[in-house]
């Protein structure tokens, strides 16, 4: 008995410890133990490597495998994404030090600045040398940089050769009368060797022979390179000193390759120097190195600036400001900062969101000259948007960390490079088509009729020989249902049938522009999710207000804008998508 009371005290607690270790084994109720779970900071703030992306945090540091800094992304994402766009948070934002410029139309300043020094004109650099050999006897100038007059005595030399030519003149001049020829050839020996008449006539009077003759300096400058002493044997024609005038110096700058067409040989230009703060020097630009430098990727700009009281000093660092041949120009302008470059169609970094949720969209520009520290922009913006003009880079790491395009990462292009005859053309369907939208929206069944024949015109004069292979093809896939729109909405006199030709129009003429491009006016790509019993519809419209083709007045403007063709802006396979559910739209 007592044996089994044993065994049933032991199966009771073999339970009680089962349960136990199985509440724990649970996690205890509804608690978990913190380091099973990696949570972000409450700002929804990670932080990752551009270089090592696998590596990610939810503070800043440095990265633990190559020691870069960490760049802010966000774990935050709103109900509508994009691949255009990246979306962080105010802390990211301020981290990245990001700030941005307002698009602005205006004439550029026609200022560009650049950075160099000062160098000596090698054009007035001059070496004096010896006419005759001999020794240094004495010598006047001392060291380098010391100012000489011109006519000033150098250095004085002993000649072997001088002695023995004067000895020659001397005997010579005894026997002029029946020799003369002899006697001038004698002098004219000296003259050769700068020996002056008025020195010559002196040694004749004389009698005596000069063992020491004077070398003068015959133009004024600062010596900057002495090359002899006082007893050294110098022969005919050896640099003694090297002059050079300094009352005319050049400007030496470094452009990049970007900023060559801005810069003509004669601008003007003003620059300074940190040795005399708040004044302006001139000089003008009066070459521009042929060759690009290599290693630098640079090419060489040398002004020339007259150095009045020789204030600029060989070597001095200047910051110049060029007055650009371009100057002048007008159109929408942003800062160079602004700009990732690839190339003629470079990436900008548009704002979108506000303060509380910060957003930058991903926008391909067509860019134009530099105008100063600006840029044209030829296509991609409209004036009055925001881009970011500092911390761009770090905007781009973060959407290509997030899987965002990217300067690096962008999308397939739809639009087909095609000749500017057939995009005018085309962009004159397009306005031909716009007062058929508008008939649509007053319900006017008979107005409606009338845009057709205008609109057949057009389409006439759009010569599809202009195009050649794929987007022939392309357009003939396209122009055929058109004109078969065209042909129906005539033909009918209900106004529902003419709407669902309509949208047959619409669809194939958005292919087009999406294809093939518009020049000139911006045009827009709208949609009712209403229409046809909630299939919903597109059209296109020369204006961002919504008025609804397909409900005319009884809903006026529902529907909303979904993508902007501007002139000269290419539109990407995703951004070209018409998806079959739209998120929201206006009533």
């Amino acid at each position: 008995m007592k044996q089994r009371n044993n065994i049933l005290i032991i199966i009771i607690g073999c339970l009680f410890f089962g349960a136990v270790a199985g509440w724990v084994i649970r996690g205890g109720g509804e608690e978990h133990p913190a380091e099973e779970h990696t949570h972000l900071d409450e700002d929804g703030v990670e932080y990752t490597c551009s270089m090592h992306p696998q590596i990610r945090q939810n503070e800043p540091g440095q990265c633990p495998l190559c020691g870069m800094a960490l760049t802010p992304v966000s774990s935050k994402k709103s109900g509508e994404s994009s691949p255009y766009v990246l979306e962080i948070t105010p802390e990211a934002v301020a981290l990245s030090n990001v700030q941005t410029t307002r698009v602005k139309s205006g004439s550029g300043s026609g200022k560009l600045t650049l950075t160099g020094k000062i160098q000596a004109n090698e054009q007035r650099i001059k070496s004096l040398t010896a006419n005759y050999a001999g020794r240094v006897d004495q010598l006047f100038i001392n060291f380098t940089g010391q100012e000489v007059q011109k006519g000033q005595k150098l250095a004085t030399l002993y000649s072997p050769e001088l002695v023995n030519a004067q000895k020659e003149l001397l005997e010579t001049a005894k026997i002029k009368d029946r020799q003369p020829a002899l006697y001038e050839a004698t002098k004219e020996k000296l003259r050769l060797w700068r020996i002056s008449d008025k020195q010559i006539a002196a040694i004749e009077s004389s009698g005596q022979v000069n063992t020491q003759f004077d070398v003068f300096a015959d133009v004024a400058g600062v010596v900057i390179t002495r090359n002899i002493a006082v007893g050294d044997f110098v022969s005919r024609g050896s640099a003694l000193f090297e002059v050079v005038d300094l009352s005319n110096v050049w400007v030496m700058l470094d452009a990049y390759e970007s900023d060559l067409g801005a810069i003509s040989k004669g601008d003007d230009l003003s620059f300074q120097v940190s040795a005399y703060p708040g004044r302006d020097f001139k000089a003008k630009v009066t070459y521009i190195d042929p060759v690009l430098n290599p290693d630098t990727r640079t090419v060489g700009i040398r002004a020339e600036a007259v150095n009045r009281n020789f204030e600029l000093k060989p070597e001095m660092f200047v910051s110049a400001n060029i007055s650009t041949s371009q100057a002048g120009q007008s159109g929408l302008m942003i800062p160079k900062t602004a700009i990732l470059w690839t190339g003629p169609r470079s990436v900008v970094y548009v704002q979108k969101g506000n303060l509380e949720a910060p957003a930058f969209e991903m926008r391909e520009i067509e860019i134009g000259g530099r105008v100063g520290e600006d840029y044209l922009i030829l296509s991609g913006l409209e004036e009055g948007e925001e881009v970011v003009s500092n911390g761009v880079f770090a905007i781009d790491a973060a959407a290509q960390l997030s899987g965002n395009y990217s300067m690096m990462t962008r999308p397939e292009v739809k639009t087909l490079e095609t000749p500017e005859a057939f995009r005018q053309q085309l962009t004159a369907f397009v306005q031909s088509y716009l007062p058929i939208k508008e008939a649509l929206v007053k319900t006017d069944v008979k107005a409606t009729q009338s845009t057709i024949n205008p609109a057949k015109s057009s389409l006439s004069k759009v010569d599809m020989k202009l195009l050649e292979s794929k987007a022939h093809d392309i357009w003939m896939d396209l122009l055929r249902p058109i004109q078969n729109s065209l042909d129906k909405i005539a033909q009918t006199n209900d106004v529902e049938e003419q709407r669902k030709h309509f949208e047959t129009l619409s669809d194939n003429l958005i292919e087009a522009v999406e294809y093939f491009g518009v020049v000139e006016n911006t045009v827009y790509r709208q949609y009712c999710p209403m229409a046809f019993k909630d299939q919903g519809a597109y059209w296109l419209s020369s204006e961002k207000e919504i008025r609804n083709p397909y409900f005319g007045d009884k809903m006026l403007t529902c529907g909303e804008v979904k993508e902007t063709y501007q002139p000269g802006k290419r539109v990407t396979s995703e951004s070209g998508n018409k998806p079959d559910i739209p998120v929201g739209h206006n009533h």
